[in-house]
């Protein structure tokens, strides 16, 4: 099976929007800016390293490009049986799985951008990869030191982060070089994310989550905090609050993805930093990114079985191009458009499939209409499949 995987903050990098301005699914960055209150585009295409790595800017311009490249993913006709996201990428996994809307995700991961860049302010701190390192030993290694230090991450084996204040970090480095590790690596952040220190922005992002409706799920979305799968809109509600103290358990979570039988791992968003820790963690499985337009056909060869590169053959499911998708231009209440198509009916490029509240949907494809997706009077979420075709080869 296949799971989606979602990058967080770090993955960003200038320019990194370019590729995506000429796609359809670059539509969803002016969504985004109408939802912020802010020029996302110019993020994407015009922001400097040094601005772009800034925890608000950063946040904002990962979330929204995996949720372009999730667009145009759909738009071609692939979904996954599950989703998973790293931190910040948790909240594109939910947006993803239609637990929230977009607009709705897009003010959250805006809100969440500030509160902990405020936090980080009030409190600098400092994070830390640990490498060469078990669990255990840098757990120890955090818990030597006096001060306020702990583990943030675990992200694959022998890769752990640690955080907390500037002090506390470099003695808990010196202590993990005594037990062993081969290299105590700082990043540049200027917060102790994922730690105690954090609570200032916990509270501040509590707020916001109250305001917003997180919705039951069918599909399987992993969480950072415990490394399980939830379905209830509720639970997320709190899952989302108590991430921003927690460790991400992303080890832990890919090997609970294995074992409900996910076994080929597609990134979608900048980057490719999931990628490498999927590699490293599950043995055996298959790992892909989307990061730009370029990479859909090799997607799509792969997923139909076709070799790519050092791909190979994917076990589980499979693709095929002759299968697409037409998907929400938005979120609202979905009806059909019983006057011009019928079930089972051939339907060309620019018919009107159906609306999303009074937005028309109209097919980019021509082909054989072999059924809708979602019901009479239902909600849909923004990139929600709506209708099967089947196109002519």
């Amino acid at each position: 099976m296949i799971v989606f995987t979602y990058p967080g903050q770090g993955s960003q990098k200038p320019g990194m929007g370019a590729a995506w301005a000429d796609h359809p699914s670059w539509e969803l960055v002016e969504e985004a800016s109408d939802a912020a209150g802010r020029d996302v585009a110019r993020l994407l295409l015009d922001a400097k390293a040094d601005e772009l790595k800034e925890t608000n800017n950063a946040q904002l311009a990962t979330f929204v490009l995996s949720m372009v490249t999730l667009d145009a993913v759909s738009r071609i006709g692939a979904e996954a049986a599950g989703h998973a996201g790293h931190s910040l990428g948790e909240y594109s996994a939910l947006t993803a799985s239609g637990a929230i809307d977009f607009s709705d995700a897009v003010q959250l991961v805006t809100e969440r951008g500030n509160a902990m860049r405020t936090a980080a302010d009030e409190r600098p701190g400092a994070m830390a990869a640990i490498l060469g390192l078990d669990d255990d030993q840098v757990e120890i290694a955090c818990a030597r030191v006096a001060d306020d230090v702990w583990v943030a991450n675990f992200n694959a084996p022998g890769q752990v982060v640690i955080a907390g204040t500037a002090e506390a970090v470099a003695k808990a480095n010196e202590v993990a070089k005594e037990l062993g590790a081969k290299r105590a690596m700082p990043l540049p952040v200027g917060g102790a994310f994922h730690t105690p220190l954090m609570k200032p922005a916990r509270e501040r992002l509590a707020k916001a989550i109250d305001q917003v409706e997180i919705r039951d799920i069918d599909t399987t979305v992993i969480a950072n905090v415990d490394a399980a799968e939830h379905t209830v809109g509720a639970d997320w509600a709190n899952l989302l609050n108590a991430q921003l103290t927690s460790p991400v358990r992303w080890k832990q979570s890919l090997h609970t993805m294995a074992d409900l039988g996910f076994s080929t791992f597609v990134e979608l968003g900048p980057g490719k930093v999931l990628t490498g820790m999927a590699k490293r963690t599950i043995k055996g499985s298959k790992q892909l990114s989307i990061s730009s337009p370029d990479d859909l056909d090799s997607f799509l060869e792969a997923l139909a079985g076709q070799p790519v590169g050092d791909v190979g053959q994917l076990e589980g499911e499979h693709l095929f191009a002759i299968e697409r998708l037409v998907v929400s231009p938005m979120a609202g209440v979905f009806t059909k458009a019983e006057d011009h198509v019928e079930d089972d009916g051939f339907i060309a490029a620019g018919d009107l499939v159906g609306f999303v509240g009074t937005t028309e949907v109209r097919s980019p494809f021509a082909g054989q209409l072999k059924g809708f997706l979602a019901h009479e009077g239902e909600r849909v979420t923004s990139s929600q499949p709506l209708a099967w075709l089947q196109v002519r080869t």
